[in-house]
């Protein structure tokens, strides 16, 4: 599968029209191991629009952001709306974003969405941090969500594009004295890979995935919002 890529980053000024022309622009243009395919949300008119909706509302600025990244899209939150972490459920419920997408909601979105009420809600969270992911595109095999990482050859691949999405990114408005990685085992491992090489950020701080505390740590959820708030705040 082989999809054009065009790396047309605008020169506009604040931190949405930056997100919303990088989301618009963004393709695949690296042979993908057999079976692959790509999720693109924003080739769907509608969750482009609400992903603008979204990124005008809490990115109209240009505040300097954290950065706290995740792995890949999933189809039931990113990957429908076009906004990270974020299902249809959230983006009404949260950020008082009307849609008429399936009403379906998804575990890490659920975890997050605890987590920015705890820090004082979506204006004050996204006001100071911004959600991306190694691979901005999701993707899956057979109909299943598949992670950047479970495929080496789909790494390899990606890898230089991952190191184009995160340079034009941080072009936002990054800040770069640190960031989060969202995931201890293989994500952290390829961003520490990347970060040794390009020196992106200074530090690399590190929390565990939302999905692996949702499906295998829930009696401790109170520990693990208190851990993200206070490592949100440092």
């Amino acid at each position: 599968m082989k999809l054009e890529n065009k790396r047309n980053i605008s020169k506009a000024k604040t931190f949405d029209e930056q997100v919303i022309n990088f989301y618009s622009n963004l393709y695949i243009d690296v042979p993908l191991p057999a079976g692959v395919e790509v999720l693109r949300p924003f080739d769907n008119p509608v969750s482009a629009e609400i992903a603008g909706q979204f990124y005008r509302k809490f990115y109209n600025d240009n505040n300097p952001r954290t950065f706290i990244i995740g792995i890949n899209p999933g189809r039931f939150g990113g990957g429908i709306t076009g906004i990270p972490f974020t299902d249809p459920v959230k983006l009404i419920k949260h950020c008082g974003i009307s849609n008429d997408f399936e009403p379906k909601t998804e575990l890490s979105a659920d975890f997050i969405y605890k987590v920015i009420e705890a820090c004082g809600g979506a204006e004050r969270f996204y006001s100071r941090n911004y959600f991306t992911s190694m691979s901005p595109l999701g993707f899956t095999r057979n109909g299943i969500n598949m992670n950047y990482y479970d495929d080496k050859d789909l790494f390899l691949s990606l890898q230089p594009l991952m190191v184009n999405w995160l340079r034009d990114q941080l072009a936002f408005g990054g800040q770069r004295s640190r960031c989060i990685c969202l995931g201890s085992g293989k994500n952290l491992k390829y961003l520490q890979k990347l970060n040794q090489e390009y020196s992106f950020f200074e530090q690399i701080d590190v929390l565990d995935h939302p999905r692996y505390i949702m499906q295998y740590k829930r009696k401790q959820l109170d520990e693990y919002i208190k851990l993200y708030k206070t490592a949100l705040s440092a």
